[in-house]
């Protein structure tokens, strides 16, 4: 269960893309923010993915991932060149493979391996085409498996990629876009697999060409043409739409905290994790915000920007059990109280607190890179890096008051 929303360029206040994610996963599960720096390998190198080894490439490129603890593949992350991806479980009539790539380990794949988001969406779907996708999405477990879908964004575009087992569809974002725990490419799309229609018109899916529309053929259940406004991917899609032209990064932030559909999802599953990125051109310092925590509304934003020194980041995954000294252990278990002993007025009282501490350190990012023509890389790079500290100070005191 998880919510990815994009708006670019011409959809947002300041002319940049803004993307933003919530990972919703079984609520004891860690998420953690990962670092994993550019690398260089010999040929014939091979890679340990979740369940599976693939050849690995010459040169991987710098990563920050929002990513479950125990698995190799993430759920959400940025890399050194603006690149934006965050996935979503779908359901599909298409066989669930015991072993394979996860959809998160594809995800983190295209993040090491590209420069745009057009080069990622064809790295991810010619790894489908060489692997497929499978294997349990659980900790633990072999009971949960999915397909996927994600939206794949830089400074300039971005697209939507479902799938279907080995089977993919692609549509270039307009605007705005948001993708849920459905799929939602309608028609033809803009790119596809070769062969798909007519895999689609030998297994009755469609009768002919003119009636394949993949949302329909390959939906679990079938796709309604109404859905209310408390399912996820129609409120998500209306807060785009409502604002489109004037979305900015502490809006979408705001998004990713909505309760009448549960974007920021509350229960046995949550919202364990966090980002909102502001994907900016090359001249300028894409700045990444990710929570760390679980209940981005219960939670402090924390700003990072390539490349990723002195900021506060966890090795790369996977590990193997949960540490209960991480923030994230930490934090959940005092947010955990305002269900179970805390009223209501404490917990407003803590949310007021983070709200204004969370405002103080984004225009502290904000007025840093509105100077930033009069700053030297490693000067910006300096105050940056103790924003980001800062930005952990507040959220390790907010939580040990």
């Amino acid at each position: 269960m998880c919510d990815t929303l994009v708006a670019l360029p011409e959809g947002t206040l300041d002319g940049n893309t803004i993307f933003g994610k919530n990972s919703d996963r079984p609520q004891n599960e860690a998420q953690l923010i990962t670092h994993v720096p550019r690398k260089k390998y010999e040929k014939g190198e091979m890679l340990q993915c979740t369940y599976i080894t693939i050849p690995q490439v010459l040169e991987t490129y710098e990563i920050l991932l929002s990513q479950p603890f125990w698995m190799w593949g993430a759920e959400m992350g940025s890399n050194e060149y603006g690149v934006a991806i965050g996935n979503e479980a779908v359901y599909t009539t298409e066989e669930l493979r015991k072993e394979g790539p996860l959809g998160m380990d594809l995800l983190r794949l295209g993040l090491e391996r590209s420069k745009n988001a057009k080069e990622a969406l064809n790295i991810i779907t010619e790894l489908l085409d060489n692997f497929g996708q499978g294997g349990s999405n659980a900790y633990k477990s072999r009971s949960w498996y999915y397909h996927n879908s994600f939206i794949i964004a830089d400074p300039k575009e971005a697209y939507v990629l479902e799938t279907a087992d080995k089977w993919w569809i692609s549509e270039k974002v307009d605007s705005v876009r948001a993708i849920s725990n459905s799929l939602s490419i309608r028609g033809k799309g803009d790119m596809r697999k070769d062969g798909i229609i007519d895999y689609a018109i030998k297994n009755s899916y469609c009768k002919d060409e003119t009636q394949f529309d993949f949302a329909i053929n390959f939906s679990e259940s079938s796709t309604p043409n109404r859905v209310p406004l408390t399912h996820r991917a129609v409120k998500s899609t209306k807060l785009l739409e409502d604002n489109n032209g004037s979305i900015t990064v502490d809006m979408m932030m705001e998004f990713l905290r909505e309760h009448e559909a549960g974007l920021c999802m509350h229960g046995s599953f949550q919202s364990t994790g966090s980002q909102v990125s502001h994907l900016k051109s090359s001249d300028h310092k894409s700045i990444h915000w990710f929570t760390g925590s679980t209940k981005p509304c219960l939670s402090i934003y924390k700003p990072y920007a390539f490349p990723i020194k002195r900021q506060e980041v966890n090795d790369a995954g996977p590990y193997k059990d949960v540490d209960n000294e991480w923030f994230w252990s930490r934090h959940k278990k005092y947010v955990d109280q305002f269900k179970k002993l805390m009223n209501q007025k404490d917990k407003q009282h803590y949310i007021n607190k983070i709200d204004a501490l969370e405002r103080k350190i984004y225009l502290f990012v904000e007025d840093l890179i509105s100077n930033e023509e009069n700053l030297d890389s490693d000067h910006l790079m300096k105050e940056f890096n103790q924003i980001n500290q800062k930005a952990w100070q507040y959220a390790y005191n907010s939580i040990n008051q």
